[in-house]
């Protein structure tokens, strides 16, 4: 059962993030908890996160983003959706908030990076197709296998239609990437694996991808132990931690359990393999990988250099 909580928000609708990777354009959720239901999901450890199939709906954030926007000097070139939720849930008021704020947005020539794994609606994919110079996607892609992503990805949409809206994002002419992340040790870093998922994503036009290994927290592992049903593929996962090594992701305080540096730099080596032998460039999350990686992976896009511009004037 999906609970949908009405709010008010108090505080502002362009944030700056910590992370590395998006500290050059402010962020936007639209909700705190998300309805994806993803076992892994690392936002359970977030104070404001509102429990298991159940978010909270900021209903007043196209009025406090307009009136924010008027307040500023200039208006920010783009904009990224989403660090804690998902633009694209499972939830009728979602879906029409989303449609709206993006509107918005391309109303005010405001670009809009998003990262997703849900289902995007049609007339979503055409009102991001129509404003496509203004858009920068990534969908999430962790597996070809439906098991496996019914299992950790319950809500989120089906393998098939994530890899149908990448062909129709890209044959559009919005910049669009696949990102696997994250990538499960022992379930789908397997070569054979590998290759069939860039096989697909090749075939679907992607010329470009980003990936990283998951991570544990506390909150995740419990999660982990709670939502996995499948006892002995948890085991099998849980089994590479056994011997993890903490740290930190760039720009948070919260400590995480990764793999040793060698264990990942072997499952990136057989990912970077396989996604060149299907002409795919792959980069690596720096940010949760610090001590493997430098450059971006570019999940707030790529935006050319332009000169700050007023906001436009509403039209009520």
């Amino acid at each position: 059962m999906v609970t949908v909580i009405r709010a008010e928000r108090k505080s502002s609708v362009l944030t700056p993030s910590s992370l590395a990777c998006l500290s050059a354009i402010p962020t936007i959720n639209l909700t705190a908890g998300c309805l994806h239901g993803c076992a892994y999901c690392y936002i359970r450890s977030y104070r404001n996160y509102p429990g298991e199939s159940t978010i909270i709906l900021y209903e007043n954030t196209l009025e406090k983003l307009q009136n924010e926007l008027v307040r500023r000097r200039t208006k920010p070139q783009a904009v990224y959706f989403s660090p804690s939720s998902d633009l694209f849930q499972p939830a009728p008021e979602v879906l029409e908030l989303a449609k709206a704020v993006l509107k918005f947005l391309f109303s005010q020539s405001i670009g809009v990076a998003f990262l997703t794994k849900g289902h995007i609606p049609g007339d979503m994919l055409h009102l991001l197709i129509e404003h496509a110079e203004l858009v920068r996607a990534q969908i999430g892609v962790i597996s070809l296998d439906e098991d496996i992503v019914r299992t950790f990805e319950p809500y989120a949409a089906s393998p098939r239609r994530r890899l149908g809206q990448l062909e129709t994002l890209i044959a559009g002419g919005v910049p669009t990437e696949a990102r696997l992340d994250p990538i499960l040790p022992t379930l789908t870093d397997a070569p054979d694996a590998a290759d069939r998922l860039f096989a697909a994503l090749a075939q679907a036009g992607v010329k470009r991808s980003a990936a990283g290994v998951l991570f544990l927290r506390p909150t995740i592992l419990q999660s982990l132990r709670r939502n996995v049903s499948d006892k002995e593929m948890l085991a099998s996962l849980l089994d590479a931690y056994r011997d993890g090594q903490q740290g930190l992701m760039r720009g948070s305080p919260l400590p995480i359990q990764g793999l040793p540096s060698e264990a990942r730099r072997e499952i990136f080596a057989r990912m970077r393999t396989a996604a060149q032998a299907h002409g795919i460039d792959l980069s690596i999350c720096a940010c949760k990988n610090p001590d493997l990686a430098r450059s971006s992976c570019n999940i707030a896009g790529t935006w050319p250099r332009r000169q700050d511009c007023a906001v436009q004037p509403l039209l009520i």
